[in-house]
């Protein structure tokens, strides 16, 4: 069953370049992202990886093509598709609780079906000890935590996240990665991340898309052999990681240019 499904979309920005021209920023992508899946989007800065996830999210609307989510075509935000912020984009005013809680309220829950959800989340993502707190009490991976806690709760279709761990130093990121695989083991989702770090989207994902310097377009398409199971430094995980690599680095001989 497809989660979502991206078909011949083109996204053109007007008068974005140092020239006053449109920017074709990306160009035929198609994608199909099966239900529980983990998808990984990776590729050079500004190929278009945010504005993909920016238009599967309904912040922007393609110039051609169409995006749909589980059969219903997505014509702007709606509550079956959830973003993970790299910057945690918490309320610093409200709690842990209220943060976790704010997408529930907005759907008009009642108070009690609040209490016994956050309650669960907060315990999925390891806060129950901290739903009183504020955002500014907490550390950067804590404050992540929030966040996925807050894009769960709502139950969506799909789960988007935009480099969400790029913030946190190399020990606490490599913690992130493990929980989030213990979190979705939990509580399956279809989720879509757009990462710089090919080590990260070995680890978490079930398909790594490779994008084209821009104008964006999918490169390659790799289904990774053990999803989530593939032990580092072993000649499996080195062969993917190479793959990518030389996918990456191939990119030289397309410009940037538009």
């Amino acid at each position: 069953m497809l989660a979502l499904k991206v078909e011949k979309v083109k996204k053109i920005f007007p008068s974005l370049n140092s020239k006053g021209q449109e920017v074709l920023a990306l160009d035929d992508i198609s994608l199909e992202v099966n239900k529980n899946e983990f998808y990984s989007i990776l590729g050079h800065s500004g190929c278009g990886k945010t504005t993909l996830l920016n238009l599967i999210a309904g912040f922007e609307v393609p110039t051609s093509g169409r995006i749909e989510c589980a059969g219903k075509l997505v014509n702007g935000p709606g509550a079956d598709r959830s973003m993970v912020f790299q910057d945690y984009a918490l309320f610093p005013w409200l709690t842990v609780y209220d943060n976790i809680a704010f997408g529930l309220k907005i759907k008009g829950m009642g108070s009690s079906e609040v209490k016994q959800i956050v309650t669960r989340f907060a315990a999925l993502v390891g806060l129950s000890q901290f739903t009183g707190h504020y955002p500014h009490q907490l550390s950067g991976g804590m404050r992540q935590r929030v966040s996925i806690a807050r894009a769960l709760v709502v139950d969506p279709t799909v789960l988007l996240m935009d480099e969400p761990f790029a913030a946190l130093d190399a020990q606490n990121r490599g913690m992130m990665q493990a929980e989030m695989i213990r979190i979705l083991n939990e509580e399956s989702k279809t989720v879509v991340l757009v990462t710089h770090s090919i080590e990260e989207a070995i680890n978490l994902s079930d398909v790594i898309v490779v994008m084209t310097r821009r104008p964006g377009r999918v490169k390659e398409i790799i289904r990774v052999p053990e999803p989530r199971r593939m032990v580092e430094d072993t000649p499996a995980y080195l062969e993917i990681r190479r793959q990518i690599r030389d996918l990456i680095a191939g990119e030289h001989d397309v410009s940037e240019a538009v």
